[in-house]
């Protein structure tokens, strides 16, 4: 039984943090080389009691109220998201009941961050195939800017916070998922991690102690640490053989797909990326500058920002990548999407 994107949405708190606002924070970075390296020159960052799950429902909000779906027809909601609001309850079942859905909805939380957006269409696709759901409201959100130290650099300039809505239905009409391939290899798990703060390092007085890097970036293992190298060593290893998977499942060639979305790591990465890829700038779409690296949400971000440009029939290839290791895509036959 095929499965059916017919709407995105995304919402974005109101606070913005520029590079400018940066620079005057620390006079030792510059701003100006890191911008023109990495593509962002904003993000927008979340309020100190607003939360992944707040970003999710606005989202959601914007679908519900556009008249896209009628929340008794949902029947299941799936929430992508390493930031809930509380270790437990899932925060699925939170927006559950806020979004004023019915009791009948399956509703879960997966933790899977820059690839979650084509692992979420999988899980979405796979109900709908097993007669689990009709109509899936898939979420995504996430509010990394709480894990991060004010004094990385490394980091604190790349992410944004953000959140984002799909649905997902066995209704043809919309953009059908076709093919989907999905990976993992956890033996990268130390490069993109926030090391204290769960059942195996519990919040103590040591994992709150401040560490200057030798290039001079301060954290503790409560904030998120990053190897940048070795992260984009593993996407320029790990993404073109996920691309030659996808496209030999599906048995279509690469000049036969039209679009390129990636998971909006940064500038840098994405752009060494397709050069490895050779493919040609115009069908590898990027939206980094205004809102930066918002993990599971970059890519429906950038599909309702560049979806205009797609026409019926055209086939659109999703690929997520990053903490983990995990990666994924998902290949899209495009049709009548509402985007909200």
């Amino acid at each position: 039984m095929d499965a059916f994107i017919h709407a995105v949405a995304y919402a974005l708190p109101e606070r913005v943090v520029s590079n400018d606002d940066l620079q005057r924070e620390n006079a030792d970075w510059d701003m100006a080389r890191i911008a023109d390296k990495v593509g962002i020159r904003q993000r927008h960052v979340a309020g100190e009691h607003e939360t992944s799950s707040d970003l999710a429902y606005a989202a959601a909000r914007k679908l519900l109220d556009a008249g896209v779906v009628d929340p008794s027809a949902v029947d299941a909601l799936i929430f992508c998201t390493q930031t809930p609001d509380h270790l437990l309850p899932t925060s699925a079942c939170l927006l559950q009941h806020r979004l004023g859905l019915g009791v009948h909805v399956a509703a879960f939380d997966f933790n899977q961050g820059c690839s979650g957006y084509v692992y979420g269409l999988a899980l979405a696709k796979g109900m709908i195939a097993a007669g689990l759901a009709r109509r899936v409201l898939f979420l995504t959100g996430e509010t990394y800017s709480k894990l991060i130290h004010p004094r990385d650099r490394t980091i604190r300039v790349l992410f944004g916070d953000a959140g984002s809505a799909t649905l997902i239905t066995d209704e043809p009409g919309g953009a059908r998922i076709g093919t989907v391939v999905l990976g993992s290899d956890g033996s990268g798990a130390q490069n993109l991690i926030v090391p204290a703060g769960g059942a195996r390092s519990p919040h103590g007085p040591d994992t709150r102690v401040e560490r200057t890097d030798e290039i001079g970036c301060t954290r503790t293992d409560e904030h998120l640490y990053m190897n940048g190298q070795a992260i984009t060593t593993f996407a320029l290893q790990r993404v073109p053989a996920l691309l030659d998977e996808t496209l030999g499942k599906a048995q279509v060639a690469a000049d036969d797909v039209d679009w390129f979305l990636f998971h909006q790591a940064n500038a840098f990465m994405n752009e060494r990326l397709r050069s490895r890829l050779k493919l040609p700038a115009e069908r590898v779409p990027s939206y980094l500058e205004s809102v930066g690296n918002t993990v599971g949400s970059t890519i429906p971000i950038l599909l309702r920002e560049t979806a205009d440009r797609f026409a019926a029939g055209d086939r659109a290839m999703l690929v997520g990548f990053g903490v983990g290791y995990s990666w994924g895509a998902a290949l899209l036959e495009w049709g009548d999407v509402r985007l909200a």
